[in-house]
């Protein structure tokens, strides 16, 4: 902007009045450009108005000449434009001084002509001179020059010179027809907003989306187009964009375009707008429609949540074998990722074992719901009926949509009822081998996208995977129980008792307390009495798991009850199951077994059946007790008053390996002492080593006073029994000796006379213990015992009564010939002895012993559920 020389007056040319109205509007409009930068004039502040005047970006420049043809007054503008200040530029020729030497003559005479009174305009050549101190030496230009004829304070003719630079004109020119093809043509919505954030200019993409002409929407609002909460948080973005001046990129504008319900989605472009002086005048947006790019975006979103969703059930349903715990599983994928709400409910007779439940042809068999979660509340969810809690058996009605899906198999989307939480649920019927096993509701609330088909095929596979899961955990469930109760059947009944021993006992089976099913393992123990109140104690655990080491479990346990009875030593016990165990996985049996190991090693596709024992027999006369071990772990054992230590008995081989003897050891427990059998699964897991269970387990022992059944829950609460990965064992037993006063023992030579005394010791004995009825049945059994043993026996004759809980009565003698029981004809007049002893006793056999044989019976006291036999009605039904 240029500056009007004060000096400057009238010209008396009869144009004045006209030259001197043009010096006025240019005046004027000068003016304006002053009052654009605050320059006051007389009284008055002249402003410009926003967006500013084109003269902030054109260089106008003026100075005056006087009569001498010479400068004598120089604006600032002038100095900018051409470098020279005004204290140099005063007093020079301007023809001299800018004007190429060449036009000096033609400038000579407009000189003349402009001092002489005409107004003259024209575009002029003009140079720099080339001792400026500012500027370009030497620089060339080209000005577009303005001259007023004006008359001085004396009279004198003189002028005003208007310049503007030519090339900044038509720079500005061209920036501006560019500015304007691409304001016009953008494909995006171009708009120019005032600092009062009112629409100034509009491209015509904006106008073809919001309709009508772009002149329009001038002065409109963003309130006119958009929503009320929307439109005022784009004004405060506008605002502080116009005062902070930051620009803001990609923001996210949502509205509707007239004549459509459709919601549009814009991102939007921010920045402040200066004028040519840098004050700020507005903001200018820039904005394109990405409506159909949020739609793309959101399915390959959706597609993403899918494929996330179907990863994360692939790796988290499935991996346990319970019921309940793979349906839970399944809610925590889908909520909330999937849905709000979800339910998971089953056939109730899959759940107890049936195989075909009733009820499946129309939907309306009994389920029980086994899950629920929720992520908004924690109320049983209603869904279109009344609310059912987890763990309750309900049905639905027949003409409802779930149980359509259960009929069809097809999934049914089920509205919501009005006032409710639920928008919409999805039904899904849970498919597994083509056999529905339940249904699993997923819902979502009021304010959640409605499911679509894309959510549908989504939540049938979810159920599906879910399906199968569920249907192998009832299936291995089904045969988990079977095998259970199989392995429960082969274990001793109820509380064991034995003659001079506490018993307690304890059987977990493998995860029994983890709460996930398992395979069943091969652990047993068994508690059997031995004639001559002694008692075998066996521990073993079958290597291996499952239904498999269940039945080898059982036929051990069968064959060593077997072997107990004929009273083999413990040794010999172990080496017959060896012999057993290896038959088991021989096609042949134990023939078949030996055979195959006496040939040359070749591939066997018999299956190998290993275990490992200890077997024990406690006599409670003499509280001595006999182990033999078949690779068991060491029975431990606690006497009054003393730590606990393992009892050092050699472990052999483990049954079913052969060829190796087993060793026994006998040791005498004192009184009161404490003996514990037990298996791996209480000593040894993945996180704890044997070593440490062991001593684990002594330690635990450590307070043995306490009675039987507190020590084995104090030992099971202190170990690490939770674990839950093999089958636990214990055996406990006290020992509780035969005391001396219920003890008979004499010994007879070998003479006629021994079977009338061996009756004397007798009557007498059972008189000293109050057994009166027993006297008569058994003076007439002692003595047909004692009477075998003289005529068939040898040796020296040893008697023995014993009384605990039954009458036991031994007649010991160094023969090696068994007796064996016949039946004697009518005309025989013997051979009947052995055949009264089987009518009056309870029981009775006979035993080898490492000097002979001992033959026994048992007869049960008076007041017992069992009752005495008449020795009177026993001899008549011998004839």
């Amino acid at each position: 902007m240029s500056e009007i020389p004060a000096k400057a007056t009238e010209s008396e040319d009869p144009s004045d009045g006209a030259r001197a109205r043009a010096a006025d509007g240019l005046a004027s409009a000068v003016g304006g450009a002053l009052a654009a930068d605050g320059v006051q004039t007389g009284d008055a502040m002249w402003q410009s108005s926003p967006p500013g005047s084109i003269y902030d970006y054109i260089k106008v420049a003026s100075f005056s000449i006087g009569p001498d043809g010479l400068v004598d007054q120089w604006s600032l503008r002038a100095e900018h434009l051409f470098g020279i200040p005004a204290a140099r530029a005063v007093g020079m020729d301007p023809i001299e001084a800018f004007i190429d030497p060449r036009h000096h003559e033609r400038g000579m005479r407009k000189m003349a002509e402009i001092l002489d009174g005409r107004e003259w305009t024209g575009v002029v050549p003009f140079r720099m001179p080339k001792d400026a101190e500012v500027g370009e030496c030497g620089h060339e230009g080209l000005a577009e020059v303005y001259v007023m004829p004006t008359r001085t304070e004396d009279g004198e003719k003189a002028a005003v010179c208007i310049v503007v630079d030519v090339r900044t004109l038509r720079s500005i020119e061209t920036d501006l027809a560019a500015s304007q093809a691409i304001f016009s043509q953008s494909p995006f919505g171009f708009l120019l907003i005032d600092s009062d954030l009112r629409v100034r200019r509009v491209n015509q993409r904006f106008a073809s989306i919001f309709g009508g002409a772009p002149d329009e929407h001038r002065g409109k609002g963003v309130h006119d187009y958009l929503q009320r909460g929307e439109a005022e948080r784009v004004a405060a973005t506008l605002r502080r964009v116009l005062e902070s001046g930051s620009s803001i990129t990609d923001m996210h504008v949502t509205g509707f375009v007239p004549g459509s319900d459709e919601r549009r989605h814009w991102s939007v472009n921010l920045y402040r707008v200066h004028s040519g002086s840098g004050r700020p005048i507005g903001v200018a947006w820039l904005g394109i429609d990405i409506t159909a790019r949020r739609a793309a975006a959101r399915e390959a979103a959706a597609a993403r949540r899918n494929l996330a969703l179907l990863n994360e059930a692939g790796a988290r349903i499935g991996n346990s074998l319970d019921l309940e715990t793979t349906a839970r599983q399944l809610l925590d994928v889908v909520v909330p990722g999937f849905c709000d709400l979800a339910t998971v409910d089953l056939y109730q007779g899959l759940l107890v074992g049936d195989e075909t439940p009733p009820g499946l042809a129309d939907g309306s068999a009994e389920l029980r719901r086994v899950a629920f979660a929720s992520a908004v509340s924690d109320e049983p969810f209603a869904g279109s009926g009344v609310p059912v809690s987890v763990g309750a058996v309900h049905h639905y009605p027949f003409n409802s949509p779930c149980a359509d899906a259960l009929r069809t198999a097809r999934p049914q989307f089920v509205p919501g009822e009005d006032g409710g939480l639920v928008q919409s649920t999805l039904a899904v019927p849970m498919v597994a081998h083509d056999t529905v096993v339940g249904l699993v509701q997923f819902a979502r609330t009021k304010g959640s996208e409605p499911f679509g088909d894309r959510d549908r095929d989504l939540g049938v596979e979810l159920a599906a995977r879910a399906a199968v899961c569920i249907d192998n955990a009832r299936l291995y469930r089904r045969e988990h129980e079977r095998a259970l109760i199989l392995q429960r059947s082969l274990l001793p009944p109820g509380d064991p008792e034995a003659s001079g021993l506490d018993i307690a006992c304890r059987y977990l089976p493998g995860n029994a307390n983890t709460g996930r099913p398992s395979e069943v393992g091969g652990d047993w123990f068994d508690v059997i009495e031995l004639p001559g109140h002694r008692t075998a104690l066996v521990v073993g655990d079958v290597m291996g798991r499952g239904l498999r080491a269940a039945v080898a479990m059982g036929e051990l346990r069968t064959a060593v009850r077997t072997l107990a009875q004929l009273d083999l030593e413990p040794a010999e016990v172990l080496s017959q199951l060896d012999e057993i165990a290896r038959g088991l996985g021989a096609p042949g049996g134990v023939q078949q077994a030996t055979r195959a190991a006496r040939r040359p090693r070749e591939a066997d596709l018999s299956e190998v059946y290993l275990a490992t024992c200890v077997y024990a027999v406690y006599d409670s006369v003499t509280r001595r007790c006999t182990f033999a071990n078949a690779g068991h772990l060491p029975p431990v054992l606690v006497e009054p008053g003393e730590s606990a230590l393992m009892l050092d008995v050699p472990p052999g081989m483990p049954l079913g390996v052969g060829g190796e003897p087993f060793e026994e050891v006998e040791v005498e427990l004192p009184e009161g002492a404490l003996l514990a059998l037990y298996t791996d699964g209480l000593v040894e897991s993945r996180d704890h080593p044997l070593d440490e269970g062991l001593q684990a387990f002594v330690s635990a022992l450590s307070d043995s006073s306490q009675p039987l059944e507190d020590v084995c829950d104090h030992v099971l609460n202190t170990l690490d029994t939770h674990h839950g990965e093999d089958d636990i064992a214990l055996l406990m037993a006290r020992v509780q000796g035969l005391p001396n006063e219920s003890v008979g023992d004499w010994t007879l030579p070998r003479e006629p006379r021994s079977v009338g005394r061996a009756r004397e010791y007798a009557r007498a004995q059972l008189m000293s213990w109050d057994m009166e009825p027993l006297v008569d049945t058994t003076e007439l059994l002692v003595s047909e015992l004692v009477t075998n043993a003289l005529r068939y026996g040898e040796g020296e004759i040893r008697l023995r009564l014993l009384l605990d809980r039954t009458l036991v009565c031994e007649v010991w003698d160094s023969g090696l010939v068994q007796p064996r029981r016949r039946r004697a004809r009518d005309t025989d007049e013997g051979g009947r002895g052995l055949q009264l002893v089987g009518l009056l006793s309870a029981a009775w056999g006979s035993r080898r012993t490492p000097r002979g044989k001992t033959v026994w019976f048992e007869l049960p006291l008076p007041g017992g559920e069992t009752r005495l036999t008449d020795p009177a009605e026993a001899l008549l039904s011998l004839f």
